[in-house]
Parts: structure tokens; sequence; C-alpha cells
């Protein structure tokens, strides 16, 4: 997996802190948000020049270690409305 580390960044001075393509002011939320929405990495690179592929892997793999560590809140679940087989928390 690709060490997501060489490719995100965090800095209160830009877009607030939220997490981006390292360079950038591309958060990562956006291009998580037009994978899940269909677009594909090609539209994705044609969209945000300054984007790469490497840039895009490595999305994922910070939102895999967010899953994979538990950074989501419980509380979301537990007032989501939804019902889940499948998580326990």
């Amino acid at each position: 997996m690709i060490n997501w580390r060489e490719y995100i960044e965090s800095d209160p001075k830009v877009m607030y802190g939220k997490p981006v393509i390292t360079g950038t002011r591309i958060p990562i939320d956006l291009i998580l948000e037009k994978l899940s929405d269909g677009e594909s990495t090609d539209e994705l690179l044609d969209a945000y020049p300054r984007l790469s592929k490497e840039g895009i892997a490595a999305v994922l793999a910070y939102a895999t270690d967010a899953v994979r560590n538990d950074h989501i809140s419980k509380k979301y679940w537990k007032n989501s409305g939804k019902k889940s087989k499948t998580v326990s928390l």
C-alpha cells in the first residue's frame, strides 16, 4: 500500500486544517466524494491538473487507515437512524 503521508498534509492555514493533497488546496474528502459518485481516475486527473494517480491512491490509503483505526465516530453510527447487522462497535 502507498504511504499516504507522503501525499497528504494537514495545515491549519490551508483549508482550515482539512487533510489535502500536499502542495494543493484539494481536500481529500472531495476526491473521495467524487470517486464515490462514479468519477473515474482519468476524469479527476483532467479536472485537477495538480492531482496525480499516486495522490488518488494516497487518498484511498488514508481512508483505509481511517476506517481501520476507527476514526469514524461511533456517535455517528448510533445517531444515524440506520441499523446494521454487521457493524459491531
